[in-house]
């Protein structure tokens, strides 16, 4: 037989006998009722394999997944899991303190840790899920190998003082606010329920948690990780009783012609008087090592919303996400 004509069946045997035994693994969604298959993937590599599960923490206004339509992490458990890791996406009130979401986190993470056996999780949080995660990582840092932050508000964010001032004007605020607040609530409550939890929303709790004087509070009892220095954006101690700290943020608002998100990112971000993502300030995201601040992206990017339209000419933040997994993985976590 012809030298090459054999090399091709050969190789198109061996690729095919590949893609037969190829694994398939599943990332699960988390919430207090237990954990659910949340989908699935074909692995592919083993770029992304971390020593510990990766838990992934949402943000304020979030969830696991909308009627199982559309991801807050959008396309990035699928991803993660297709490069070797174990991906848990968890679920807490949409709208609370971190008090309360990060013992809903923590209750979480001491599943994920009962079902895989692993002693230890890598968090990573989008916006307050930072905050949430670093609530783990202070009551049980014998949890928790890594607390990544992503645009997380680790000093407040000027948009929650603006709200929440506007709540006080004299007569207007007083009537308003309970009105407001009480059909975000409801909503979020709604949102929830599709799928498949059952929060209570406290939106008031959530923008209070958000607010500087909020955040200076929390900080004095959640101070891991947090930059020591006066030195303006400064990064934070990399590691802190034995859990590593790391985060990244954007510093964009308009970045996709058809995310109808953007021009809301560009009017909040007008209300940060310093480089931002369109809802928390570039100082404000320092955690730990700071891998960078400045991704053209916005706040609602960094987890590839909405449906992964984001900046076309920039890293996917499902790349950033993968990466995070790898450097994760070369630190032996």
């Amino acid at each position: 037989m012809n030298l090459t004509l054999t090399t091709l069946l050969l190789g198109g045997s061996l690729m095919v006998s590949t893609l037969a035994s190829a694994a398939t693994a599943s990332y699960q969604y988390c919430s207090t009722s237990g954990c659910r298959t949340g989908g699935s993937a074909t692995v592919i590599s083993s770029y992304a394999k971390t020593k510990y599960p990766v838990v992934l923490a949402h943000g304020m206004g979030g969830f696991t997944t909308i009627a199982g339509a559309m991801e807050y992490f959008y396309g990035i458990g699928s991803d993660l899991t297709a490069n070797g890791a174990k991906v848990y996406e968890t679920q807490v009130a949409s709208f609370d303190s971190s008090y309360i979401r990060g013992e809903q986190l923590l209750n979480q993470v001491q599943q994920i840790v009962a079902i895989t056996g692993s002693p230890k999780v890598n968090l990573i949080g989008h916006s307050q899920g930072t905050i949430d995660s670093r609530y783990v990582a202070g009551v049980r840092p014998d949890l928790v190998a890594s607390v990544t932050g992503v645009g997380g508000p680790n000093l407040g964010s000027p948009v929650a003082d603006v709200i929440k001032s506007a709540s006080q004007i004299p007569y207007i605020g007083p009537a308003l606010t309970p009105v407001i607040t009480g059909g975000i609530n409801a909503f979020f409550s709604l949102l929830d329920l599709s799928s498949g939890q059952r929060y209570s929303q406290s939106s008031l709790n959530g923008l209070n948690q958000l607010t500087s004087s909020g955040s200076a509070a929390y900080n004095t009892q959640f101070p891991a990780g947090l930059p020591q220095s006066t030195t303006p954006c400064a990064s934070g101690q990399a590691v802190v009783n034995g859990i590593r700290f790391y985060s990244w943020s954007g510093t964009s608002h308009l970045t996709n012609a058809l995310d109808i998100s953007d021009p809301f990112m560009l009017l909040t971000g007008a209300l940060i008087p310093s480089a931002n993502d369109g809802l928390v300030g570039q100082c404000s995201s320092h955690l730990g090592q700071v891998i960078r601040d400045d991704y053209p992206q916005n706040h609602l990017d960094e987890v590839n919303l909405v449906f992964g339209l984001v900046n076309a000419f920039a890293t996917s933040p499902v790349t950033l996400f993968r990466q995070q997994a790898n450097r994760l993985q070369l630190a032996g976590l």
